[in-house]
């Protein structure tokens, strides 16, 4: 297990890591995620020794490591940029550090030839990097981490250089890779696509500060703040602006774009008057015929059709939203949309960001 506790980072009189504290359990795959320059890389720097410590613990398997030496930790790490050697074959570079202990070439050749095949590179072995694509130069890359037999993995955004299509495809390998090793990995990317269809559990990075730290599912249903809600999501969570009102006995929600939604089965009556954020997902919202059924009137902005699913931009007022539709929708841009919430989807969030509890 990974334990850091209290972990804290300076660069002069700059604080980028604050008061960190998470666990990684064994085997658990484990995402850092958030935007450029929140600090995920730097963090997983820290773990495997790369970077210094200023303030905390960073426990592995119950032995504070703060001060011991990076390879001494039994961490392998794979970088964004491949690193490989490009006057070595693809059979020297995954037994390097083997080499590099003096292991008898025998058994070099027999653990090289075991991870080729668990990464489908048996027949690239006396290829050099040059002659290889982006996804078998990362394969490779992974391949002399896992040679090691470590007990911890660290990935740093290893999957950024590649093109859509084969991040899809490596993101099932790792998969794959990590059913059948059971390594812990610790993975970081800015990609929450990736971060959602790989992760045991995320971590949500802002500005060196976790937001939260849940399972997958757990991050997209529950958010606990604004940033969670926009960031968590592809596409994002729609947040609008307005108060909180009464209509009878039932709180609602009043748009700034001058709509108005109930809020039916929430302890609110304190809070008429305030201003807060409402939260839907674009599947959570749908077109409707009849007036009398719709939350609200729109128009339609852009239309993106993607065969199984339409994406709808909609304006209504000053507010833009994001509708999801399955399958494909005959709308134009300039269309009027009366358009319907599940109101059973809503998150509420105060002024500060963070939600309020139904």
């Amino acid at each position: 297990m990974i334990e850091l506790k209290g972990v804290n980072k300076r660069y002069g009189h700059v604080q980028v890591i604050h008061d960190v504290d998470i666990a990684v359990a064994d085997g658990e795959f484990t995402v850092f995620v958030g935007p450029s320059g929140c600090g995920k890389s730097t963090l997983l720097r820290m773990i495997a020794g790369l970077e210094t410590i200023d303030g905390g613990d960073l426990v592995l398997n119950g032995k504070r490591i703060n001060d011991v030496p990076p390879d001494q930790r039994g961490i392998a790490m794979v970088f964004q940029s491949y690193a490989l050697y490009p006057h070595m074959t693809v059979a020297q570079n995954i037994g390097f550090s083997l080499d590099l202990k003096k292991v008898p070439k025998a058994e070099i050749s027999r653990e090289v030839g075991r991870v080729a095949e668990l990464l489908q590179l048996s027949e690239l072995l006396d290829r050099r990097p040059a002659a290889l694509s982006g996804g078998q130069r990362q394969r490779v890359a992974i391949g002399r981490a896992i040679i090691k037999r470590p007990r911890v993995i660290l990935f740093d955004e290893p999957l950024s250089n590649l093109d859509a299509a084969l991040r899809v495809q490596m993101r099932a390998e790792l998969q794959k890779l990590h059913q059948e090793l059971k390594p812990t990995i610790v993975y970081v990317t800015h990609d929450q696509v990736e971060a959602m269809t790989m992760a045991s559990r995320i971590v949500v990075l802002n500005q060196g500060r976790v937001e939260q730290w849940d399972t997958p599912i757990a991050l997209y249903s529950n958010p606990v703040n604004t940033f969670v809600a926009g960031f968590i999501g592809s596409p994002k969570m729609n947040l609008l602006s307005g108060t909180l009102g009464a209509d009878g006995d039932v709180t609602s929600f009043r748009a700034d774009a001058g709509w108005s939604v109930p809020l039916p089965g929430r302890s609110l009556a304190g809070k008429i008057g305030e201003r807060v954020t409402l939260g839907i997902r674009p599947e959570e919202i749908r077109p409707v015929d009849d007036a009398g059924k719709a939350d609200f009137a729109a128009t339609v902005a852009i239309v993106e059709r993607l065969g199984a699913e339409t994406y709808l931009n909609v304006t209504s007022g000053d507010a833009t939203l994001l509708v999801r539709v399955q399958g494909d929708l005959a709308m134009s841009p300039g269309e009027p949309v009366q358009l319907a919430m599940n109101h059973d989807a809503f998150h509420l969030f105060d002024q500060s960001g963070r939600v309020i509890a139904a």
